[in-house]
């Protein structure tokens, strides 16, 4: 194998495959990085077992040429090193050569290094998706649905579902769920009418992999592909596969946590509330859960305070717009709802409480795609 390639494309490349890399696989070849050299261009790929990406450099691009004197074959390299020396080497162009032994070198400029490869045919082979089940959506709208739904699933493993966001599909709507049992995110975004095939309901991805998956790609208006199997997700842009397991197991069926009607509702600014609970929680991050307390007030005032007996307390006033119905006291995690307000880009929230020990709903003002619920926390 050998070709020569621009440095700077090379690294960007090898950034995306890197995040799917472990250093706790049990197969120890997938510690190292796949290059495969063809006569289109340079593939290389990095796998976990659990997560799979694939990133491709055309020989040419609009008659830019990225790879030259390309001689076919493939090799598994260090992701211990292999970055490190890429990121570092003096000019911007560099050659990979291979010899038999799977010696991987490496020239740029007055710089050589030889580094120990493997050979490529012990890599597993990745799965390849033979599915109908697929549709298109916007990269800049499937970044937004996983920023506002992914903070929620749970951190633990004894429920293991709820680590993944549960995307389902139904009347046309994509729509996103995560939760972690004691709050609840929601996106939901119209699909274009091409996609009436479909046949799949719903899957839940794995947390980790959309976050993964969300450094990745760029926040344009170009389109990506997602086909789903019984077992496996693949992500698809021009130049890179990005191919995760489903989680199994049914996730819980989230639309019955939503209260129908509420007792008490408050409008208000985003930024002015989200500010107010964040000072509330600096004196009330000693106690475990960094619980606020938030109360009704006259004149459309709602008051947010906070008592550590060791530490002190804190009182903020908020103006809202309105409130309507009854009087509230009620308790929650400041942490919730910081995560809750900050994913939310309207100027103006909405909070329907049905009552001090009762779930409660905070949607933008005019915007029924994103929806949130947390659970309020008993104070006595």
């Amino acid at each position: 194998m050998k070709f020569i390639i621009q440095r700077d494309l090379l690294l960007e490349s090898i950034q995306h495959v890197m995040k799917a890399i472990s250093s706790r696989v049990t197969i120890p070849i997938l510690t190292g990085i796949k290059i495969e050299a063809t006569e289109e261009g340079i593939k290389l790929t990095g796998s976990d077992s659990d997560v799979s990406i694939e990133s491709f450099i055309p020989k040419e691009v609009d008659g830019i040429v990225n790879v030259e004197q390309i001689e076919p074959g493939q090799v598994v390299v260090q992701s211990k090193y292999f970055p490190d020396i890429i990121r570092k080497l003096p000019l911007k162009t560099l050659e990979i050569n291979t010899d038999e032994q799977f010696q991987v070198n490496i020239i740029s400029g007055g710089s050589e290094f030889h580094l120990n490869g493997q050979d490529a045919m012990e890599y597993p082979q990745l799965p390849v998706l033979h599915t109908d089940n697929s549709f298109e959506i916007k990269n800049d709208l499937l970044k937004e649905l996983i920023k506002q739904t992914v903070f929620a699933v749970s951190t633990v493993e004894t429920r293991p579902i709820l680590t993944g966001v549960n995307m389902r599909l139904e009347d046309n709507l994509l729509n996103f769920v995560a939760t972690d049992s004691h709050r609840l995110a929601s996106r939901k975004i119209p699909l274009s009418t091409e996609n009436e095939g479909l046949s799949f309901k719903e899957v839940v991805i794995p947390g980790k992999s959309l976050v993964e998956l969300n450094k990745i790609i760029d926040d344009s208006e170009e389109s990506m592909s997602i086909s789903v199997t019984e077992n496996q997700i693949l992500f698809q842009t021009k130049n890179l596969n990005f191919l995760s397991r489903l989680l199994e197991g049914n996730y819980p069926e989230t639309s019955r946590l939503i209260p129908e009607q509420s007792k008490t509702t408050v409008l208000t600014q985003t930024k002015a509330l989200l500010q107010a609970i964040d000072r509330a929680s600096l004196l009330a991050k000693e106690n475990r859960n960094n619980v606020v307390k938030l109360e009704t007030k006259g004149n459309n005032q709602l008051q947010i305070s906070s008592n550590t007996p060791e530490v002190g307390q804190v009182t903020e006033e908020v103006t809202t717009e309105s409130i309507d119905g009854e009087d509230l006291k009620i308790s929650f995690s400041a942490k919730y709802m910081i995560d809750a307000l900050k994913i939310i880009q309207e100027d103006y929230v909405k909070i329907d409480f049905t009552g001090a020990m009762r779930p409660f709903i905070i949607k933008p003002h005019e915007n029924d795609q994103i929806l949130q619920l947390i659970l309020p926390v008993r104070t006595y």
